[in-house]
């Protein structure tokens, strides 16, 4: 439809940005951490630091629920995210991503806590437990979208072209991320194609006024 590209553009920008699942590191678990300002000996990064490194990890995969990841090694050396024990449905897409340093002959065990959702996840005091600490995660697989519409044609036959531009963390590649989009839009706008039309009345200035109503059937 004419005129339409610029719709169409902001709906799948919406959908790209705050629809889309992406699977995220939430939580560390480690009995001998005091506190996450603590420092633990042998190991050069503070304990908020690897709580940092942990939250850039880009996972993909699909799951459903909380799963449960660990951290298993042994010093000296760099620990990088291909030390993580992850399960099935899930891989790393950097596995070269720094953890931690350890520079002395110490074992380093974490246990982690692995979701998928949408959005932010933002820790809170609550969520702070002993030895169990909540990591900020951010869902969107999608950094950033923009679009932009250019015009061809003579004025009688006007045309639109749709131009997306699409940025991912590397859990979706731009494709897959437009495709999934695509289909949240068709499943948000399904339900008009099965609306049950019904009738009521409300009284306007003293005169009926007959107003069609909706009601959507979703599963």
């Amino acid at each position: 439809m004419k005129g339409q590209a610029d719709t169409i553009g902001i709906a799948m920008r919406r959908a790209l940005l705050g629809e889309l699942e992406g699977t995220c590191i939430t939580r560390a678990k480690s009995e001998k951490i005091p506190h996450e300002y603590s420092t633990i000996v042998g190991i050069q990064e503070s304990v908020h630091e690897i709580l940092m490194n942990l939250k850039e990890i880009v996972l993909r995969g699909n799951l459903y629920g909380t799963r449960n990841a660990f951290i298993c090694a042994k010093g000296p050396g760099y620990v990088t995210a291909q030390d993580i024990i992850l399960p099935p449905s899930v891989e790393i897409v950097d596995n070269t991503q720094h953890v931690a340093s350890l520079t002395e002959p110490i074992d380093l065990c974490i246990g982690l806590q692995i979701e998928r959702n949408r959005g932010y996840g933002i820790k809170t005091p609550k969520n702070f437990h002993g030895g169990s600490y909540p990591i900020d995660a951010v869902f969107m697989p999608v950094r950033n979208a923009n679009h932009s519409i250019h015009c061809y044609g003579n004025d009688n036959e006007k045309q639109e072209i749709l131009f997306l531009e699409i940025w991912t963390n590397g859990s979706l590649t731009p494709k897959e991320a437009l495709h999934e989009a695509s289909r949240n839009l068709i499943d948000l706008f399904i339900p008009f194609l099965h609306a049950e039309e019904e009738n009521f009345h409300l009284e306007n200035n003293q005169h009926d006024v007959t107003l069609p109503f909706f009601r959507f059937m979703i599963d």
